[in-house]
């Protein structure tokens, strides 16, 4: 009989590594189940017959790879699998909020003592918005097959970020697999509340800029036509310079409005192909940095992201470079992204994490001053926590002060643009009076 070699880890976390006899694979992954083991790598011992099915496959394998030049036997499968790449191709990225259930479910599974195929299995049956069954069901057969979990969740990377395929192999290494998904969990539930908090600071301008344009549109193409009729019923009627200028404008939106939209379309593909390109992307990303107020709130959260993601990863057991490496592709800001880079460089030459990040210029001297302290006592990844915590309460606060600013400044404009357009009406209805009195 076949032997394997393995690699398994006990319920306590100990790693455990022995052969074992079996039919195939598979069989030998359930005798380490029944025996109360994770099985993370199984691997046939050199030089030990395969089974007889296995051969099998080999040599009907063989037979069809040299008979491939016909086309008849591979490409169905061929056919079959590009398929399948381009449905995992269409499929949609998960949100943050639906990595932390998905984590949070499986780190509750292993909880109560399930091993691991078994709980992946639960898996498929529990609904998880955003992460169909499929992506469980594929992990529990690479696991069974004796993959890691990690190595597993790296096949599907259209579901996983690298962040979490790095953090749960640090989990398996240290045997701490329910902690490291528990701690992912409460990372993205983090990032997700982030998230939230940014989108709600910005409903209300945005519901009342909508308001606003409305009210505007349904004055110029309702409201004024009917004041024009009246206007132009009196012979000799001198108008206001500022009504012309808005029966002008409402003759020029009625008879062009169709281009309003080509030009917005157009502009949108130019400002996306500029965006595209790589400097369009740092002029961007730059130009967001420094605008006055949203810029301030912008680099808020980029600071606590970059401190929270590599804080996450250190306190995980990731290694320092790895971990910069997995910041750097988590950050959205190309100008951040290129600083960690060269953080990243400047820690491969030996330096502290604290010196290039403060030669790069972007980063805080508050950031810097509390890196160099863990780096003193030995902490940095309590050191970046207390970084993201602070730049995250300071987010809420730039979050609610943006608001109340942006809420009476759009409020004003509003009001002065409805201000204008009942002028130049009442400016009218003004001259037809002193029009009938002469």
């Amino acid at each position: 009989m076949p032997q394997f070699s393995y690699k398994a880890r006990r319920r306590s976390g100990e790693l455990v590594e022995d052969v074992i006899d079996g039919a195939d694979r598979p069989a030998a992954v359930a005798q380490l189940q029944k025996l109360g083991l994770m099985p993370v790598r199984v691997e046939p011992m050199k030089g030990s017959s395969a089974p007889a099915a296995a051969k099998s496959r080999g040599s009907s394998g063989s037979a069809n790879s040299s008979s491939s030049g016909t086309g008849s036997d591979s490409t169905p499968d061929s056919g079959k699998s590009s398929f399948s790449r381009l449905l995992r191709r269409r499929r949609p990225k998960p949100k943050l909020q639906e990595l932390a259930t998905f984590t949070q479910q499986l780190a509750n599974l292993l909880k109560a003592g399930m091993p691991l195929t078994m709980a992946l299995q639960s898996m498929t049956s529990i609904t998880s918005r955003g992460i169909p069954s499929e992506v469980a069901r594929q992990l529990r057969q690479d696991v069974t097959e004796g993959r890691s979990l990690s190595d597993s969740m790296a096949k599907q990377g259209e579901v996983f970020p690298p962040i979490v395929v790095n953090m749960v192999r640090a989990g398996e290494q240290s045997g701490a697999l329910e902690e490291v998904l528990r701690r992912q969990s409460t990372h993205f539930e983090r990032f997700a509340e982030v998230q939230a908090k940014f989108k709600s600071a910005m409903i209300y301008p945005l519901v009342v800029c909508a308001v606003g344009v409305a009210l505007v549109v349904f004055f110029m193409a309702v409201m004024l036509p009917k004041f024009m009729t009246l206007f132009e019923s009196i012979p000799g009627l001198e108008l206001p310079a500022t009504t012309l200028l808005l029966i002008q404008s409402s003759r020029f939106l009625t008879k062009w409005w169709w281009l309003f939209p080509i030009l917005g379309a157009l502009f949108v593909m130019l400002f996306r192909r500029y965006r595209a390109s790589r400097e369009g992307r740092r002029s961007l990303d730059r130009l967001v940095l420094r605008l006055p107020i949203f810029g301030h709130v912008v680099r808020l959260n980029l600071f606590g992201q970059f401190a929270r993601t590599l804080g996450t990863l250190l306190r995980n057991g990731v290694p320092v470079l790895q971990a910069l490496k997995i910041t750097e592709q988590i950050v959205p800001n190309v100008i951040i992204a290129e600083a960690v880079a060269k953080t990243r460089e400047g820690v491969t030459d030996g330096k502290t994490l604290a010196q290039p990040l403060a030669r790069s210029g972007l980063f805080p001297q508050l950031m810097i001053d509390l890196l160099k302290i863990g780096e003193e006592t030995g902490d940095i990844p309590g050191a970046l926590e207390n970084v993201a915590e602070t730049y995250e309460r300071d987010l809420n606060l730039a979050l609610r002060a943006m608001t109340n600013l942006i809420e009476p400044m759009m409020i004003v404009g509003i009001a002065i643009i409805v201000g204008f357009l009942l002028m130049s009406v009442m400016s009218a209805m003004f001259a037809i009076t002193q029009s009938i009195q002469r």
